[in-house]
């Protein structure tokens, strides 16, 4: 390997841990916005979102993408679609995290690769591999130990989870790079957003002006808090290896769930502590069998083959990159 190739890949590495360190991060971001309600917030961030993407496409001079987007309405449509799942995606994560969910809510990007691959025998007619048929039994046998312990179906983590697998299956089809699905995306989303806050305003609500100025500079920030990590993601996922990307997308929910228990203090019972090493015993299922299906794929094709880990999370973040999966959680997260 040159001393280029080198640097490259090194970049890309920091790039990946900057990526996925910041919506691994982010729960500690959503309470400081506070004493915004989850509404407010969403609103808020669609707003600076589009702000932050347009100065970013001034910037690169990448426009030509929108005026094809405009002409193929199933494709407009499809972004539609994506941004409607994303909002949901979003406004139950920030909720989640400022009611005292967030091990709740890391659970939902854990189990994300199962929902994945159910809705891709469900929906697309793919076959599984034993292994992975085990994975899926696994994790199902999970959601029912959580719904034992919490008295109830973890309804945060299977939204989560479900949203996000639906948005990675739409991105997939619509084909836009990171930063130009971002910027369709809150653009379809600016106008009810805006509204909503102007609402807001006028019946005396809002608190992006009764709350001081460095309250209204920390709502203007979730734009950057949603499209930074995005930038970092874009320049890893073109520096490193499909395998690398993959594992490192393990450390988002990983970091929010110690965040969860170690920083907010949120309760884990044992039948809670069950749940989630059964997903966790899913996940190690399904990167194993990945693994070694990439090796038999390079011993058959003599070829350096990227081992397809199934891809988590992150929100927020909305690439469509990858394995058919968008990265990051509630972008976020």
């Amino acid at each position: 390997m040159t001393g280029k190739a080198t640097g490259e890949r090194r970049t890309g590495l920091l790039n990946g841990f900057a990526a996925y360190g910041m919506w691994g991060l982010v729960p500690l971001f959503w309470p400081l916005l506070k004493p915004a309600g989850a509404m407010e917030i969403l609103a808020h961030r669609m707003v600076w979102s589009l702000a932050f993407v347009a100065l970013a496409l001034v910037f690169v001079r990448r426009w030509a993408w929108a005026g094809e987007l405009l002409r193929q309405p199933r494709r407009l449509a499809l972004v539609t679609v994506a941004a409607a799942v994303i909002t949901v995606n979003w406004g139950v994560y920030i909720w989640a995290v400022n009611s005292g969910h967030v091990v709740e809510a890391s659970l939902g990007y854990f189990i994300n690769p199962l929902v994945t691959i159910a809705m891709g025998v469900l929906l697309l007619k793919e076959r599984l591999r034993p292994v992975q048929w085990v994975a899926v039994g696994v994790g199902f046998t999970a959601v029912l130990v959580l719904t034992i312990g919490y008295g109830q179906p973890p309804w945060i983590s299977l939204t989560l989870a479900f949203s996000f697998a639906t948005y990675g299956l739409v991105k997939k089809k619509v084909d836009l790079g990171g930063v130009e699905s971002l910027a369709a995306e809150t653009a379809i989303q600016f106008l009810p957003a805006l509204g909503y806050l102007l609402w807001l305003s006028a019946h005396g609500d809002a608190t992006f002006t009764g709350e001081g100025p460095g309250h209204a500079a920390l709502l203007a920030a979730t734009g950057v808090v949603t499209a930074l990590p995005l930038v970092c993601f874009g320049a890893a996922a073109i520096r490193v290896p499909l395998s690398t990307l993959g594992l490192l997308q393990y450390l988002a929910p990983v970091f929010q769930f110690l965040l969860g228990v170690l920083y907010f203090h949120e309760a884990m019972p044992a039948e809670r502590w069950a749940g989630f090493a059964l997903v966790w015993l899913a996940l190690a299922l399904l990167t194993a069998d990945a693994w070694r299906s990439a090796r038999r794929a390079r011993a058959a094709f003599g070829t350096a083959l990227p081992a397809p880990v199934p891809l988590i999370a992150d929100a927020a973040a909305s690439t469509g990159a990858g394995a058919g999966t968008a990265p990051g959680p509630g972008v976020d997260a």
